[in-house]
């Protein structure tokens, strides 16, 4: 018996694509994506600096890891320039899939390498972990703006913004996928069965997510707004050009409105892993956390990272994107120059801090994915939200886990110098909205260069 019924709002979109099919397609791939790379940065902190970087100054071993963590940053511009010209040329759907590919390939492989204590792989296993980390910041330099465009250009009309958190939902999930299996590997094995094979388990393990994600997106049709672009022949024969051309001055806004979006969140999930792990009688020194105990803080932390960033979406579309940035960047700033207090407070004072440092994060975070590609039209909308994203991790994330360690080291195991680069960084995204339009009203599918 068959039925004639139409599919409701909730269970079909312009598109074609179910409500829980872009949900899904655009979590999952961002999720993995997360997942890997957060699975490297906490292995960066635990594991590489005795693994691939072994020196008698902890402290230069460190900075060696957190210098090859940054690589991926630099590799997120071109994946965005690649990726972007692909996703704006051929679809957003086919893009996806490819830079999910890139970024589980790469991730799997860093679980094969030997030691640099190896025989023979002194220098060559280093390089070849460079390599792989330039890959995983290639595929998710493509990534996140095609999750992005997949939400926001399924999205029913005033919807964008709450569409818009379901991939930024991925971070704080891949974070918590990845830290769990680090948690559980150090609850199960001893340390020195987790420096010799255990740290190897999540990167493994990716590939069973990567085959998850490729089969969900695989089963995508093309967003409306792609489909409008090919339909009016304004398809841009060189995308990367085209946006410089016609969209400069959004890249730049773009860029510095993610700025502090950045800066906080690598300093809440890779400086205070190292911070608060760091032995008290150091140089320089830390809290002295036991690295599972500091592990489930950070957890529960991320936690509210996931509960704010859906918070986030209706906020940002009943109050709008900027309004609502401009007082959560104003409460960052505020955030930073408390980091001493909240440090010295003990465990209550450490948790509130991360609870306090989270929750900015998803407020800050989950509108990001409306207001970045609202910036630009649609037939270079791919590659502008793509590079803005993108150029503002490397002014904010690649450099931030290097900056707050030297930081940290200057001022003798204080932390007052990191929360106050924290709230330099935030004034100047406070500056960027500022000088910015609301993005809410603007045309989206119909909106061409």
């Amino acid at each position: 018996m068959s039925t004639s019924a139409a599919p409701s709002t909730d269970q079909q979109v312009a598109s074609g694509n179910s409500k829980s099919r872009v949900i899904v397609a655009s979590l999952i791939g961002t999720s993995i994506e997360f997942y890997d790379f957060y699975a490297y940065a906490t292995a960066a902190v635990l594991v590489f600096p005795t693994v691939f970087f072994a020196s008698d100054d902890p402290t230069y071993a460190l900075l060696q890891s957190f210098a090859v963590f940054g690589v991926a940053f630099v590799a997120r511009p071109v994946g965005s320039i690649l990726f972007g010209h692909f996703g704006d040329r051929v679809g957003r759907k086919g893009t996806l899939v490819a830079s999910l590919l890139t970024m589980g390939v790469a991730t799997v492989l860093i679980g094969t390498l030997p030691p640099s204590s190896t025989p023979g792989w002194a220098v060559l296993s280093p390089a070849l972990l460079v390599l792989m980390r330039f890959c995983q910041g290639l595929g998710l330099g493509g990534e996140w703006s095609g999750a992005a465009l997949l939400a926001t250009e399924n999205a029913p009309e005033g919807k964008r913004a709450v569409w818009g958190t379901f991939p930024q939902l991925g971070a704080p999930i891949g974070f918590i996928l990845a830290n769990t299996v680090f948690l559980a590997l150090a609850e199960t094995l001893t340390d020195a069965q987790f420096l010799a094979w255990g740290w190897r388990v999540p990167f493994l393990a990716s590939a069973v997510l990567v085959i998850v994600g490729l089969w969900v997106r695989l089963r995508l049709i093309e967003t409306p707004a792609f489909r409008k672009v090919v339909e009016a022949e304004a398809v841009a024969k060189v995308p990367v050009a085209r946006v410089f051309r016609t969209s400069w001055h959004q890249i730049v806004s773009g860029t510095f409105i993610m700025l502090a979006t950045y800066v906080l969140f690598y300093l809440m999930t890779t400086f205070t892993l190292t911070y608060g792990t760091a032995p008290v009688d150091a140089d320089p020194a830390g809290l002295g956390y036991a690295r599972t105990d500091f592990l489930v803080m950070l957890i529960v932390g991320v936690v509210f990272f996931g509960a704010f960033t859906l918070a986030s979406g209706p906020l940002a579309e009943r109050f709008g994107r900027r309004a609502h940035l401009l007082w959560t960047t104003v409460a960052i700033i505020v955030f930073g120059l408390l980091f001493v207090p909240l440090f010295s407070g003990g465990t209550v004072g450490v948790m509130a801090l991360l609870v306090l440092g989270f929750s900015l994060m998803g407020m800050t975070f989950g509108p990001m994915a409306a207001i970045l590609p609202e910036l630009f039209p649609a037939n270079v909308r791919y590659t502008g939200s793509a590079i803005a994203y993108n150029v503002s991790s490397i002014l904010g994330a690649a450099v931030a886990p290097f900056i707050a360690v030297a930081l940290w080291t200057a001022a003798n195991g204080s932390t007052v110098l990191v929360g106050v680069y924290l709230s330099v960084m935030a004034v100047v995204t406070l500056v960027a909205l500022l000088v910015s339009k609301e993005t809410k009203d603007v045309a989206y599918s119909d909106n061409l260069t």
